[in-house]
């Protein structure tokens, strides 16, 4: 027990002499401004006693001075009489910042407090040890930071440069640095441009980053405390307030930067003109400036003049762009690219057809030889004004912003010219008389005058069906077009006949042209037109149309007789109960109909007048689908096929209760003119419906309980079969399971059953608890066979058994598990013996050695 005291008194004296109070404070010299707020930081580590410190703070004039004492934690007369009033004041106040931190604050510190100051902490420890006080220096200099800038101009035109000048100065008396920062002000904002120190460096505002690095911004040192700062290219978001802010700072020891006093003065509000304000554009005639409009013959050359008039043009980079009724002609990039968009035809452009020059500082010209008819419109010129957001220096690789577009009126150009003149007949060559035979149409031109040399025609054909022919309402459709060069143009409606020869269009005269179809549909009665058009080759070299007429219409008809379709349905295989299959055939006879394809639709419902669901689908071209009635896990068991020219099968195996209803058979008939094309569709008709009805008829089950033998002996096995047996439509043996259930009954004939153990269909046996040492098991014999096993009888075990059994089936008619009804089997009685020997055996032996031993 002594030993345990003196080993805890020596821990104990142990831990108390590791600790040593700790007081620190800011580091210094502190150089501070007269008239600026001081913070001096003291705080207390590895002492004892409370958590929370006391601090108090003295002060004097040198090392040597006597102290005066300023501010306690704990003592509020603890200030010196010379420092109370501005301790009340709030002018000097300690805050504490932590248990063992405080802060001692000096809102404006004067001239007069400078020297050194102390923090020290009353004692809290149970033994003194370290340090109780630390002291720190600090300098007071006088405010002489002046900053000083230069006002800029009020007004500047976009994309000019503007330079803010500011000077910076203070007297060095103590090793203080200066820095200075240029800002934005717009609304109750401002946002730093720049700033440059206080060692040297340059940190620039998060919008001005990329602008500084590409070279838009510059600054600029100058000597005795100026600096100036050259933003370059101004647009009008470098409109609003410059300011310019002047900070000195001081670096004390550990690498810290104090900034010691700063001052912020508004050099100037400065506007930025938009290019848009005083961007002006003319375009006019180079041979008369004041005219709007001018009158051309037929390859003549056409000049035009665009000026441009804008304040700060050096600093701007200007895109011209000449229009035609509001159609780019040619364009110079502000590269001084020149860029050919369309030719005067309107064709894809040939260099040296329109030009574009620039001929002054704010002059532009545009010229285009050999004009037609087709360089008829109104001209105006565009300028697009860009100013470059990078520097100068970037070599023009800066950013571009486009500062302003224009648009000048336009000048109004015409081309006098004397139109070709002919006459067009539309005449039949071969008229059909029935669908399917040819039809050719030939456009003569006649009495043609004032084609020029070199001149050439073009047809383009035109299709006007009749009221009631084909599913689209009356209308008039382009059959296709040989331009001047001869090249074919297929409409729309006959790309896909034109492009196989089905049909054709030709010249076969220098003044003939023809129409032709190789096999006439129902669809190409109708009216036809030619449209007859001039064309001349331009001076360079382009083809131009000069005129166009339209020939008189033409009307093709024949008496038409209507294809007919008949479906006859026939069922070839009866579905008279569930799992059997269904067969459908579906003959086709047609009327009026040559070589044709079909299509067919497989459709049902469940009753007439109800909801018809398609099934199956197919396509002429022997194409199968399943419809959006068919189930996906009985896809296998649905089949459609073509059986013969016009025969078509339907099989539908394993029928279900679910597919009772009217089954037929929805064809279409469709023709082609030629292999290769799409099909047409002539005509469609269903046959008659065939019924599938059945009704479910279930199997039948029975139940019968058997026992091996019906007397046992304690500790035996006693066994007993319950056998169930199917009749009628039987289940496969995968589509048949039972839930077999076992009771026992005390008395003979008696009421009051206990289950013993069950079995689900699923195989999973569930045991009941029982007030016996036996043991009882359920096995599985086969499908229909189930026996229940006591092991280790006892008299307890006597009585009746029964077991009752739940049938499962999977429904052929629904494809569905279904629960037959419950079957309960009879009654088999089981007797445990009691052996009367075996249980007087060994009380008899006892008393015959005890008699012996006596």
């Amino acid at each position: 027990m002594d030993k345990c005291l003196i080993t805890l008194v020596f821990s104990v004296l142990m831990i108390g002499g590791c600790l040593a109070r700790v007081v620190t404070v800011s580091s210094g010299p502190l150089i501070r401004v007269e008239g600026q707020p001081v913070s001096i930081r003291c705080d207390v580590s590895e002492y004892m006693g409370p958590r929370e410190q006391d601090f108090e703070w003295e002060m004097s004039r040198d090392a040597k001075a006597q102290r005066i004492k300023i501010i306690s934690t704990f003592d509020s007369g603890y200030s010196h009489a010379s420092l109370s009033k501005r301790v009340a004041s709030g002018d000097i106040s300690v805050v504490r910042l932590k248990d063992n931190e405080v802060e001692l604050k000096i809102a404006e510190v004067k001239s007069v407090d400078a020297g050194f100051f102390y923090c020290q902490t009353p004692s809290t420890d149970s033994v003194i040890s370290g340090n109780y006080e630390a002291q720190v220096q600090l300098i007071v200099i006088p405010n002489t930071l002046k900053v000083s800038p230069q006002t800029p101009p009020s007004v500047i035109p976009e994309g000019s440069d503007i330079t803010l000048s500011c000077n910076v100065t203070r007297e060095l008396t103590q090793s203080t640095y200066l820095s200075v920062t240029w800002s934005l002000k717009k609304g109750g904002t401002s946002e730093e441009i720049l700033t440059f120190g206080p060692q040297g460096g340059v940190v620039t505002g998060q919008k001005y980053t990329r602008r500084y690095t590409d070279g838009g911004i510059r600054l600029v040192p100058g000597k005795n405390g100026v600096f100036e700062l050259v933003i370059s290219r101004v647009t009008t978001s470098d409109e609003g307030i410059y300011e310019c802010n002047g900070t000195e700072w001081t670096h004390e020891k550990g690498g810290k930067w104090i900034k010691i006093v700063e001052s912020k003065r508004e050099m100037g509000t400065v506007a930025v003109t938009p290019t848009g304000q005083s961007l002006s554009v003319t375009s006019s005639s180079a041979s008369s400036p004041s005219s709007t409009s001018m009158l051309l013959s037929p390859g003549d050359t056409l000049t035009l003049l665009c000026s441009v008039a804008v304040d700060n043009l050096p600093s701007l980079a200007l895109e011209v762009t000449w229009l035609a009724d509001g159609r780019d002609i040619i364009t110079m990039e502000r590269s001084g690219v020149v860029i050919s968009n369309t030719s005067s035809s309107g064709t894809p452009a040939k260099r040296g057809e329109a030009s574009l020059e620039r001929t002054g500082a704010e002059t532009y010209r545009l010229a285009v030889r050999g004009v037609s008819g087709e360089d008829e419109g109104a001209y105006a010129c565009r300028i697009r004004a860009f100013v470059e957001k990078g520097g100068r220096s970037a070599g023009g690789g800066g950013r571009w912003h486009m500062a302003a577009e224009k648009m000048s009126s336009p000048v109004t150009v015409k081309v006098s010219q004397i139109k070709p003149s002919f006459s067009l007949t539309l005449e039949p060559i071969l008229s059909p008389q029935m669908t399917a035979e040819p039809t050719e149409l030939a456009c003569h031109v006649t009495n043609i005058t004032h084609l020029p040399t070199g001149g050439r025609l073009g047809v383009t054909w035109k299709h006007t069906t009749l009221p009631g022919i084909g599913d689209e309402p009356q209308d008039s459709n382009p059959i296709g077009t040989l331009d001047g060069q001869g090249n074919l143009l297929p409409g729309p409606t006959y790309s896909d006949r034109l492009k196989s020869g089905v049909m054709s269009l030709s010249r076969v005269q220098p003044n003939t042209f023809k129409l032709q179809f190789l096999r006439s549909q129902e669809i190409d009665m109708g009216e036809y037109a030619c449209t007859v058009s001039a064309w001349t080759i331009s001076s360079q070299g382009d083809m131009v149309k000069t005129a166009e007429y339209e020939s008189s219409p033409l009307t093709v008809r024949w008496d038409t007789k209507r294809p007919s379709l008949n479906v006859v349905a026939k069922r070839t295989r009866e579905a008279s109960v569930g799992g059997a299959t269904f067969e459908m055939n579906c003959t086709v006879s047609t009327e009026n109909l040559g070589e044709a394809g079909y299509s067919v639709l497989i459709q049902s419902q469940d009753n007439l007048g109800s909801t018809t669901r398609t099934i199956m689908t197919l396509s002429p071209d022997n194409v199968v689908q399943h419809g959006g009635a068919t189930d996906p896990n009985r896809r296998d068991s649905l089949v459609l096929a073509k059986s013969g020219p016009t025969e078509f099968r339907f099989r539908l195996a394993g029928v279900q209760l679910s597919d009772r209803g009217f089954y037929w058979c929805d064809i279409t008939a469709w023709t082609k003119q030629q292999p290769g094309q799409a099909w047409t569709k002539a005509t469609s008709s269903e046959s008659n419906k065939v019924r599938i009805d059945f009704q479910e008829n279930g199997p039948s089950f029975a139940i019968d309980i058997q026992s091996d033998s019906s007397t046992v002996y304690p500790w035996q096995t006693a066994k007993m079969k319950c056998s169930l047996s199917v009749s009628g439509s039987s289940p496969k043996t995968d589509d048949l399971a039972y839930e077999v259930r076992w009771f026992f009954t005390r008395l003979r004939g008696g009421a009051t059953t206990t289950e013993l153990a069950s079995v689900d269909r699923f195989g999973v046996v569930k045991k009941e608890d029982r007030n016996s040492s036996s043991d009882i098991s359920i096995e599985r014999d086969d499908t229909h066979t189930y026996m229940l096993n006591i092991h280790g009888t006892q008299d307890s075990d006597s009585g009746e058994y029964h077991c009752i059994a739940t049938p499962w089936y999977l429904s052929a008619s629904t494809g569905a598990w279904t629960q037959a009804g419950e079957l309960t089997s009879s009654r088999i009685f089981l007797t445990v013996r009691f052996a009367v020997w075996e249980s007087l055996k060994l009380p008899l032996l006892y008393g015959v050695s005890a008699s012996i031993a006596t």
